[in-house]
């Protein structure tokens, strides 16, 4: 006696499955990554302000973090002042603004003298904030 099958096979179902799989995943992977903020370099605790503007894409950034002695990094190296002050006369008139991303506990006096130097440059200088959280 020969049995039949009551249900039919469908290929089109198994060729299916693994698109709607990825598309899922492509779409939590879009979805996780578009709340990362992306900013290279150190971490620091930015000061707060509600004047806070956005990441400036075409700026040198500069980061200082605090600690029993202050370091500055620039393009995610340890410099010191004289460094730092060699390596903006290095980079001449190809990107013209500078971002300043000190640590809230560094003291005023090295972020001044880091914005003089950049100043005495010809750079443009901002002091990047965080948004106060509401």
């Amino acid at each position: 006696m020969k049995l039949h099958r009551t249900v039919r096979y469908n290929p089109e179902l198994f060729n299916l499955t693994p698109l709607v799989t990825v598309l899922f995943l492509l779409l939590a992977m879009v979805t996780l990554s578009s709340t990362f903020v992306l900013q290279p370099g150190i971490s620091v605790a930015l000061p707060l302000s509600s004047f806070a503007l956005g990441q400036q894409r075409d700026a040198q950034i500069v980061t200082i973090t605090a600690g029993a002695v202050p370091v500055i990094y620039f393009q995610d190296h340890p410099v010191t002042p004289a460094e730092f002050d060699h390596d903006l006369k290095r980079f001449g008139v190809r990107q013209r603004a500078l971002l300043v991303r000190a640590d809230r506990a560094v003291p005023f006096d090295l972020v001044s003298r880091v914005m003089n130097i950049g100043l005495q440059r010809g750079y443009s200088v901002a002091i990047a904030a965080a948004r106060p959280s509401q």
